[in-house]
């Protein structure tokens, strides 16, 4: 007989006289002559109650089945007469498939997040992690459903590469190899590192498929501790030729507002669960994401408005500084309410690639800053002018004889082109109100931190 998942009975309207389920005990309850028992497959938020009769088969096993305990249960489903819930299942037959025991450390009782890191490989049956996975999943099949329907191609770019997109120099090693023997004898012939990001080879499929998109995992060496920061993420990386920085801003705009209508549309429940007791007020902000227009403001005046309010930040603001965290949520979150697209920033904050604008100071980049997550989106019109963009390389001291293979896309057939890089985690972390980038990644990879 094939499994049903309890997401599947529960959608249901009517009985069942013969089903099959499969899951782990959430509780049980005994009386003299039955056992009640609540199961969940994590196929949903929600569990399914589970009536067994004393002395029915397999009745023998319940002694063993505690919380954590793994089930197979044939039975009927029928309605059930106690509140919260339209059916039940009473077992015709219960089969123990694993049993979990006294030291199983997932009881019935509220658990710290921080204690959960570290039982990260069974997190994902509680309750709130459950729900992150099964968002984080949704989404990611809304992204590509969002980009097939926009006519882009998925392109999959290497995660090891020899080239530094953002000039940070933030890059993790790839070696095979002792410290000391020379770069020109390890696998490669050159010193080689774990991709920051994948948008350089992107540029080159946009310019011969048009639209394209590579989202997949990247890296950065970066020793930062923060609830924002992360070694290993993803990040969703669309590139698109014959495009300029108000298409790149209308093509974020339209990804976004897709994104949070599909996962209030399909993942209401655990959504909910974010909402109750996670954020009370991510369903403002969900609807403004999905419903508002997204505010578009040069740089230099959101500068200007950080400089005249009353509000006391941290980190000083003039023109020429890279904006912090406090100073994008505040316009996000406080003056604006709302999403805000930042445009034409300095260009000495910005990598080399970006276009120079015709003031020969900004670079025509864009951030889309969002309400407690700051920076969302970070995005810009490429450099198309091969002079120009060997100028730019030439003042951040880029070597020529790493990048030859990007000069050439601008020395046959150039044209204007853009494109963005969305955190993939930090837009989870705006879908669900969770403050901690640790805690929607199933196994995070932070520093210090390399288990599971």
């Amino acid at each position: 007989m094939k499994r049903t998942k309890i997401k599947a009975l529960l959608a249901r309207t009517a009985p069942l006289e013969k089903v099959l389920i499969k899951g782990w005990v959430r509780t049980r309850r005994d009386t003299k002559e039955f056992s009640f028992m609540e199961v969940s497959d994590g196929s949903c938020l929600a569990s399914i109650q589970v009536i067994v009769d004393a002395g029915s088969p397999g009745s023998e096993h319940l002694p063993a089945l505690s919380t954590g305990a793994a089930v197979s249960v044939t039975g009927e489903m029928v309605p059930s007469p106690g509140k919260g819930q339209a059916f039940e299942i009473r077992s015709h037959t219960l089969e123990l498939v694993g049993t979990a025991g006294e030291t199983y450390p997932l009881q019935k009782k509220r658990h710290s997040d921080e204690f959960l890191r570290t039982i990260a490989h069974l997190r994902p049956r509680t309750n709130k992690y459950g729900a992150i996975m099964r968002i984080r999943s949704r989404t990611s099949h809304l992204i590509h459903r969002f980009f097939e329907e926009e006519g882009f191609f998925l392109i999959h770019t290497p995660v090891i590469t020899g080239s530094d997109c953002e000039g940070a120099g933030e890059m993790f090693r790839v070696t095979t190899v002792s410290g000391t023997t020379p770069a020109s004898e390890d696998f490669f012939g050159q010193e080689t590192n774990l991709t920051v990001s994948g948008q350089l080879s992107a540029e080159m499929m946009a310019l011969a498929l048009g639209d394209v998109y590579t989202f997949g995992p990247t890296f950065r060496a970066e020793n930062s501790h923060t609830s924002r920061h992360a070694a290993e993420f993803w990040m969703l990386e669309p590139e698109m030729a014959f495009c300029d920085l108000t298409g790149n801003m209308d093509l974020a705009e339209a990804l976004i507002k897709y994104v949070v209508a599909g996962v209030l549309d399909t993942c209401s429940d655990d959504i909910a669960l974010f909402a109750n007791f996670v954020d009370k007020s991510l369903m403002k902000t969900l609807t403004s994401l999905r419903d508002d227009t997204y505010l578009r403001l040069p740089y230099r005046e959101a500068v200007e408005i950080l400089q005249k309010t009353k509000k006391k930040f941290e980190y000083p603001v003039s023109f020429g500084t890279d904006l912090q965290s406090e100073h994008e949520r505040y316009l996000a979150e406080e003056h604006f309410k709302k999403p805000v697209f930042l445009y034409d920033y300095p260009k000495g904050i910005k990598p080399f690639y970006m276009r120079v604008n015709d003031d020969g100071e900004t670079v025509a980049a864009m951030d889309l800053l969002v309400p407690r997550i700051g920076e969302l989106v970070g995005g810009s019109q490429r450099e198309e002018r091969e002079d120009v963009l060997h100028q730019r390389m030439t003042e951040m001291n880029l070597p020529d004889k790493e990048y030859w293979w990007y000069m050439d896309s601008r020395r046959f057939g150039s044209v204007p082109h853009s494109g963005f890089g969305l955190g993939f985690e930090r837009l989870l972390m705006l879908l669900t109100g969770i403050t901690n980038i640790r805690d929607v990644i199933a196994f995070p990879r932070t520093p210090g931190s390399i288990d599971f």
